[in-house]
């Protein structure tokens, strides 16, 4: 029966002994599980932050492209308009030159008569 009592006190040792290691384990397993936890609501509160700023940028963005179209759209219709101005500038030019030597060649033929005229 010793025997059997010195075996059954080994187990018992062994069984504490296993025990205190799972405790042990699962003390620091708990450890890692906190730390992971608080890095975890670490990251989401810089993802709502991101989150946050990349809706700001986002909203910046949009009202900024819209003025630049509004831009470029002012500046095509002025360009447009400068062109059109340009071509009756030059319409009217051609059409000044044309007339001034109409007028200069009815002068001429007016000198030449009054030439042909004179005793």
């Amino acid at each position: 029966m010793s025997q059997h009592g010195a075996a059954l006190q080994t187990y018992n040792q062994e069984l504490v002994k296993c025990l205190e290691e799972m405790k042990s384990r699962r003390t620091e397993l708990q450890t890692q599980i906190e730390l992971q936890e608080k890095e975890k609501n670490n990251l989401q509160r810089e993802i709502e932050k991101l989150s946050y700023k990349l809706t700001r940028l986002n909203n910046s963005l949009t009202k900024r492209i819209a003025v630049k179209n509004e831009y470029d759209r002012t500046i095509a219709d002025t360009e447009a308009a400068y062109i059109k101005i340009l071509e009756g500038s030059q319409l009217l030019l051609n059409m000044l030159k044309r007339e001034a030597s109409n007028l200069d060649q009815t002068l001429g033929k007016a000198n030449m008569e009054k030439q042909q005229y004179q005793p």
